[in-house]
């Protein structure tokens, strides 16, 4: 329970109407998106997705800075071997080539990035047919974000009942078709 409407309900100043009451004059309910995310099957595949993504580009990020350390060292030792000119030819390209991977890696995060966040895009697209359902279900007008709400009956939180239908319906989005845009 939040506590503003803890206080509230301590005070005496609010009081929940009747169980019964509460389901048939439910006209608004609240979500919480990032629960319902992060808890469903859906969401949860699409975050261990993102995560290995990242894990493995973490891993390729340190594979590379081991090889471009070992470079750096024989380039180093071939400065006693080589004249000047060679040598300052040698080191331009090496960081050439330290720039162009540098790159290359900041485009690979950008894109998980992006990817993540086309995931959890389509995950909410999938799931607002889900929730029009619940909203038809229940005879509700409105389905806001908790976080938008300052003062509300636990009971009109639907997070809990809205992952369940979309575990249900959606699994873990492995053979679920994208919604149409």
């Amino acid at each position: 329970m939040r506590p503003l409407l803890a206080l509230a309900l301590t005070l005496g100043l609010l009081s929940a109407p009747p169980l019964a009451a509460q389901e048939a004059a439910t006209q608004i309910l609240t979500l919480d998106q990032d629960r319902l995310y992060g808890a469903s099957l859906y969401g949860r595949a699409l975050e261990a997705k993102s995560l290995a993504a990242t894990q493995a580009l973490a891993a390729e990020n340190r594979q590379i800075e081991a090889d471009l350390s070992t470079e750096e060292a024989a380039l180093t030792t071939q400065r006693a071997t080589v004249t000047a000119e060679a040598f300052a030819d040698l080191a331009a390209a090496f960081d050439q080539k330290v720039e162009r991977i540098r790159a290359a890696q900041e485009a690979k995060a950008k894109q998980l990035t992006l990817d993540r966040d086309t995931g959890r895009k389509q995950f909410f697209d999938a799931a607002v047919p889900i929730l029009a359902d619940l909203m038809r279900q229940l005879g509700a007008f409105a389905i806001l974000n908790h976080d938008a709400v300052i003062l509300s009956f636990d009971s009109i939180d639907v997070t809990d009942r809205a992952r369940a239908e979309l575990d249900a319906r959606l699994g873990d989005g492995a053979t679920t078709p994208p919604p149409a845009p």
